[in-house]
């Protein structure tokens, strides 16, 4: 006899269905959208990638007043810098399950450590290595998809760790490494084995698989129609050449310490969702399709954030 399915039971499956998807769904794409570069995809994008592990044991190393006062009172301090520091909830992983492939990666070094860390605030307790060596590993697996690899705001690192740095992502990364300037089709990587393009905002080191800063476009707003607002008045001066981030993620604006000490930035970016994700959605025809390419968020995957932007691959696509 046929066993009849629970609801939970579809729902579950119906879930695991859509995860599968997210994960492959540059290999799932229509042929016309694999001919094209990446420049002209919609891509989902995640905001301080790794800011999902911070460190309460490590020191803060900005805001600059807070750093200041952390000397002093690091046990009240490091708590609320947690909570506004923390912009994801998925480790890598799962953020490149559920359809991301845009990481914002900030660096640095720490005084105690021969270990490079992620930051946001405070350190994270994963260090560069095991973060590069999961996302490595998860390519492997899905080896039609690309990732773009944002490397930027660093800190705390000496000449010799951005060397060191550089040669560790080149040895990891190896072949799939996508060589600079011209913006690739996945057609293109596929040909080639590519599947990392690795950004590198660093003026002082040059090499021919390290892209240059990728334009981001950032509002430093904390209401979302002030960051709607921004995104829109920047497209009307046309896009950028190349790859490009549309950021909706808030920024604290400090005008409101009591929303600080009570609030959180999940809090905060969950409320603004909706009204982001309309935006989203709205970018699906005529010149405004063609003004988005990475657009990047807090929080991706727990929401609709990357399905909706990855839909815009598919709106109005025809055969």
């Amino acid at each position: 006899m046929y066993g009849i399915c629970s609801t939970e039971e579809l729902d579950e499956n119906k879930k695991m269905a859509e995860t599968e998807s997210l994960a492959d769904w540059m290999a799932n794409l229509k042929e016309k959208f694999t001919k094209i570069p990446l420049s002209q995809l919609a891509i989902p994008g995640s905001h301080d990638a790794m800011a999902y592990s911070l460190d309460m044991d490590s020191s803060v190393l900005e805001p600059k007043k807070i750093k200041a006062l952390d000397k002093m009172f690091s046990t009240f301090i490091r708590p609320i810098v947690k909570k506004w520091g923390t912009a994801q909830e998925k480790n890598i992983s799962e953020q490149l399950d559920a359809g991301i492939r845009y990481f914002d990666l900030r660096v640095a070094g720490k005084p105690e450590s021969s270990d490079l860390f992620f930051y946001h605030g405070l350190y994270t307790t994963m260090t560069m290595k095991e973060g590069m060596t999961e996302l490595e590993k998860w390519l492997g697996r899905h080896t039609k998809e690309v990732v773009i690899l944002a490397f930027s705001h660093f800190k705390e690192m000496s000449a010799d760790q951005h060397t060191d740095l550089t040669n560790f992502l080149k040895e990891h990364f190896k072949a799939k490494l996508c060589p600079k300037p011209q913006v690739p089709s996945l057609k293109d990587c596929w040909e080639n084995g590519y599947q990392v393009i690795l950004s590198y905002d660093n003026r002082s080191i040059d090499d021919p698989v390290l892209w240059p800063r990728i334009e981001y476009w950032w509002a430093d707003k904390s209401d979302p129609k002030d960051v709607i607002s921004y995104l829109n008045n920047q497209k009307q001066k046309g896009r950028p050449e190349g790859l490009f981030v549309a950021g909706l993620n808030l920024t604290f604006d400090g005008n409101d310490m009591l929303l600080y000490l009570t609030k959180s930035l999940k809090e905060k970016t969950m409320t603004a969702y909706p009204r982001l994700l309309d935006w989203v959605k709205e970018q699906h025809s005529g010149s405004d399709k063609e003004s988005v390419n990475i657009i990047a968020g807090d929080f991706v995957g727990v929401n609709s954030f990357a399905q909706d932007i990855i839909q815009l691959n598919k709106a109005d696509s025809g055969p």
